[in-house]
């Protein structure tokens, strides 16, 4: 069903979904009716989110006592080691896939922590690595939404609310309370994690661009109903602030015949997106490439931008056209999905992924800078290439997973040890 944030309603069963109101005193096919509610019941109007749901058994089926489940790799905010040191320009290699077969949950790598998960701000941006379909077992999140950004493999997320399929070049978006099962469809599986604290992703105001291009909302695809009706023991694992729990049941909790609202998953398709740039001079910031932005209640700061960078034309006149060197007030985690990211034509290798943290400088190294100060400024297509930002107005501190064990490139900051000194006192260009 296409739309972002649209008022849906679907049904896997003819006459399933009542019509006219919400909770009838009894609904077809004995269904139990229950919402699921992403936002406070008073939140206003165009903001309030929630669906209704008509399922075989209610939630409170799903889940029973709980008993704790050491999760090692997954971290959640505040996470700050005194003896890591987060201040600096760091890259990564991919990370490779374990040896061991790893699950969505076990699978699940923390590269970075910013906020404070229990007062719902900041996010954490984390590795997956995935070799084996969860069996018998479920999970959600009371902590966050996931935005999930693929980069090798097939993923299918069966969801409460349908069956969302994924690969590379495009995104889900799960909600927070939303309970799935992760296979692999084609693995290994590796990608990227934006888990979202604050609140939820929006689509970012257009302001003079108008009504049109950046990502539209017809491209955001969200599943219709499907159901499971099975009766075997399954385990659920619950996330709640920032710990795992596991509680036992003797069924399948994907049993949702039919709902409807505007509480649920989706999945988006980056190469529909529709980037806007500058037509004459100069480089606008990247904001101007936002898909996604989740805000912090501050006016234009958001608590975290997905942004992308994708295959696009170059055609400033007398400008230099990669981005810029800078100081940024926020924190920014990239990744490389394919290709070349044209201010790193070296080093930042798919897979890979780099943190600039708040006000620390970064820019192009020698060769980007060089190719780009020389290079012939005609009309020219930046082809072959798909990177994306985590950026954040909070500080984001390394986990002992990402300054230990994940394959830092120590030498990252030397790219730009050959940049020269062309000042000399006399005018003109150098």
């Amino acid at each position: 069903m296409p739309g972002f944030g649209n008022d849906f309603e679907t049904e896997a069963l003819p006459g399933a979904l009542p019509q006219g109101q919400n909770s009838p005193q009894k609904c077809n096919y004995g269904l139990y009716a229950e919402q699921l509610s992403g936002t406070a019941f008073t939140a206003p109007r165009g903001q309030n989110e929630r669906t209704w749901c008509y399922r075989i058994r209610p939630s409170v089926k799903h889940t029973g006592r709980f008993t704790k489940r050491d999760v090692p790799f997954w971290k959640s905010a505040p996470n700050v080691d005194p003896d890591i040191i987060s201040l600096g320009q760091y890259r990564w290699d991919p990370v490779p896939v374990a040896d061991e077969p790893t699950t969505w949950i076990t699978g699940m790598r923390t590269m970075t922590t910013a906020g404070d998960v229990n007062t719902q701000v900041g996010m954490a941006a984390h590795i997956y690595l995935v070799t084996r379909s969860m069996e018998d077992e479920y999970f959600y999140s009371a902590d966050s939404e996931l935005l999930v950004v693929p980069q090798q493999g097939h993923l299918r997320f069966a969801t409460e609310l349908g069956v969302i399929d994924l690969a590379p070049q495009e995104i889900a978006i799960l909600p927070r309370g939303l309970v799935y099962r992760v296979e692999v469809l084609d693995g290994p599986a590796r990608g990227f994690v934006c888990e979202n604290y604050g609140q939820k992703f929006d689509l970012p105001g257009r302001g003079p661009i108008g009504a049109n291009c950046l990502a539209n909302p017809r491209d955001f695809k969200t599943p219709v109903a499907a159901f499971e009706d099975r009766e075997v023991p399954s385990r659920v694992v619950v996330k709640w602030c920032g710990s795992f729990h596991e509680t036992a049941i003797p069924h399948s909790p994907l049993d949702v015949v039919a709902w409807h609202g505007n509480y649920a998953p989706c999945k988006y398709d980056l190469t529909t997106y529709s980037p806007v740039g500058a037509i004459l001079f100069d480089h606008p910031d990247p904001s101007i490439f936002t898909v996604l932005t989740a805000p912090s209640g501050v006016p234009g700061t958001a608590n975290i931008d997905f942004v992308l960078f994708r295959e696009r034309w170059m055609v400033a006149e007398h400008s230099f056209r990669p981005p810029w060197y800078h100081k940024n007030i926020m924190s920014e985690l990239m990744g490389n999905i394919y290709g070349v990211y044209d201010a790193k034509p070296q080093g930042f290798v798919p897979g890979g992924m780099s943190l600039h943290n708040m006000m620390l400088p970064h820019g192009p190294d020698r060769d980007a800078f060089e190719g780009a100060s020389n290079a012939e400024l005609k009309p020219m297509k930046l082809d072959n290439t798909m990177s994306f930002m985590f950026e954040t107005r909070f500080p984001q501190h390394l986990t002992a997973f990402a300054a230990h064990e994940a394959p830092l490139q120590e030498n990252y900051i030397e790219c730009w040890d050959t940049l020269e000194k062309k000042f000399d006192g006399t005018p003109g260009e150098k």
